[in-house]
C-alpha cells in the first residue's frame, strides 16, 4: 500500500510542476489543467517519494514537481513494476504504460547534480477511470481481473 505525497501539475509545457491540494483525473485524457493531458501514453507521471528522498540526500534541493512529475508516491518502487500495473486510487484508475524516458540533459537538476532521476525512476501511465487525487490519499496496485 502507498500514500499519496503530492499531487503537481503544469500548466504550461517546459516548466516545473507545483503541487495542489487535489486534482481531477480525466479518462483517456489525464489530469485536468495539466499541460501533459492528452490522448497518449504518458498522461500521468509518477514518482516514488523513497527515490527522491534518496537524491535529496545527496545534496539536491528539489521540490515536489521539479521532476515534472504529477504524482509523488509513497510505498512503491515504480521502475521495478511492470508496464501493465494498474494503480487505483479512490475512483481513479491508472495504468503503467513506459518506464522511464530519454533526458534532455539540459534540465536544471541535472545541471546542477550532474544526475536526475526521472529517466530511470519516473513511470507514465493512462487514466482508465477518473476522479479525484488529494494529497494523503491511500495508493494501491490493483488486483488484475481475469
Amino acid at each position: 500500500m502507498g500514500k499519496v505525497i503530492a499531487v503537481c501539475i503544469s500548466e504550461k509545457k517546459g516548466t516545473q510542476k507545483h503541487p495542489v491540494q487535489a486534482a481531477e483525473f480525466i479518462e483517456d485524457w489525464g489530469i485536468k489543467d495539466d499541460a501533459h493531458a492528452g490522448k497518449w501514453h504518458r498522461q500521468v507521471s509518477l514518482l516514488s517519494y523513497d527515490k527522491i528522498e534518496a537524491f535529496r540526500a545527496r545534496g539536491a534541493e528539489v521540490e515536489d514537481g521539479a521532476f515534472g512529475e504529477n504524482l509523488v508516491v509513497q510505498g512503491f518502487d515504480f521502475s521495478a513494476l511492470p508496464v501493465g500495473t494498474r494503480f487505483r486510487c479512490n475512483d481513479v484508475v491508472l495504468e503503467m504504460t513506459q518506464i522511464g524516458k530519454e533526458c534532455h540533459h539540459g534540465c536544471a537538476i541535472f545541471q546542477k547534480m550532474g544526475d536526475c532521476i526521472m529517466p530511470r525512476e519516473g513511470v507514465f501511465t493512462k487514466v482508465l477511470h477518473g476522479g479525484i487525487i488529494r494529497e494523503g490519499d491511500e495508493f494501491v496496485i490493483e488486483e488484475k481481473k481475469d
